[in-house]
């Protein structure tokens, strides 16, 4: 039962009894290997082959093993459920739904080697969910504008006092670190209860109007990057994948669950903004150490 776990986690189709088939990727060799020992050291026989489909035809046999349709069909129900209940769950319930979505949509994408219409149409399907619910969860959340986005002079904000919405989740914390970083050490930040309290001399971002937010499909931090000539930095630059995942999803990077607990935990355990924020500093620090080391 351990080895058939593990064989399924790994997303194998299969033939018959006891024959199970990946597609020939490197990545599979090892985990497959650790599979096959496994069996032998309980004294079974295991042996790891390299197949080639015979013709166009058995090619297109092996591929159809590994369809998801019926997985993705299965969450569009309850994605399409969900999408009836956004006004009926509360917060909390409602969260913890769309995050579960979440998992269970990259769960089926990660085993999905031949992916299609299918798992196009669940995502955007999601994606809307997605959307529709954090205007109830997060009404303030900035949409996106269209226009291009201009490189600016760092001189003129620096020293400046930069202003968004109060309990800052990913993006606009990851905004304010690259502003402490990058463009202004000597920012000061202003927490707004609603945006129509931004002061006319502050430099407000991550809200509808202000003058950092998104801009067609880049988040805020992505735009500052832009702005300011910062995405020349590969390590800002995965940086940047990692927030638009947090905040807007799209392709989870490997490290995204790790971080995102980390600055979840911190959003939990610190009421007052400026300290969230100087936790949050730290732990952005580290990722961008991690990044600028590792190619």
């Amino acid at each position: 039962m351990r080895v058939w776990r593990g064989l399924k986690a790994l997303g194998t189709a299969v033939l018959r009894d006891g024959v199970y088939l990946l597609p020939n990727k490197a990545e599979f060799i090892e985990p497959l290997q650790a599979q096959s020992e496994e069996v032998i050291a309980s004294g079974g026989s295991a042996q790891i082959l390299e197949v080639n489909a015979r013709d166009k035809e058995q090619e297109a046999e092996f591929r159809q093993l590994f369809d998801r349709t019926p997985e993705y069909e299965k969450l569009m129900l309850e994605i399409n459920s969900a999408r009836k209940e956004i006004g009926k769950l509360d917060r909390a319930a409602l969260s913890s739904r769309l995050a579960r979505l979440r998992r269970d949509y990259e769960a089926i994408a990660l085993q999905d080697f031949f992916p299609g219409a299918a798992r196009d149409h669940t995502r955007d399907n999601l994606e809307d969910l997605m959307g529709s619910a954090n205007a109830v969860l997060s009404p303030d959340e900035p949409h996106a504008a269209p226009g291009r986005i201009h490189r600016l002079d760092p001189a003129k904000y620096r020293g400046r006092t930069w202003a968004t919405r109060v309990r800052p989740w990913a993006d606009r914390l990851a905004s304010a670190w690259l502003v402490k970083r990058c463009i202004d050490r000597r920012a000061k930040f202003l927490w707004l209860k609603s945006p129509k309290d931004c002061p006319k001399r502050a430099v407000g971002f991550d809200f509808d109007g202000a003058e950092f937010t998104h801009i067609g499909a880049k988040v805020t931090f992505e735009v500052l990057l832009a702005s300011f000539g910062l995405n020349e930095d590969p390590a800002l630059e995965r940086i940047g994948a990692l927030i638009h995942y947090l905040d807007v999803g799209g392709v989870p990077p490997p490290e995204v669950a790790g971080f995102e607990a980390l600055l979840r935990g911190a959003r939990d355990a610190l009421n007052d903004d400026d300290a969230l924020l100087a936790e949050a500093v730290r732990l952005f620090d580290y990722l961008y150490a991690h990044y600028a080391a590792s190619p």
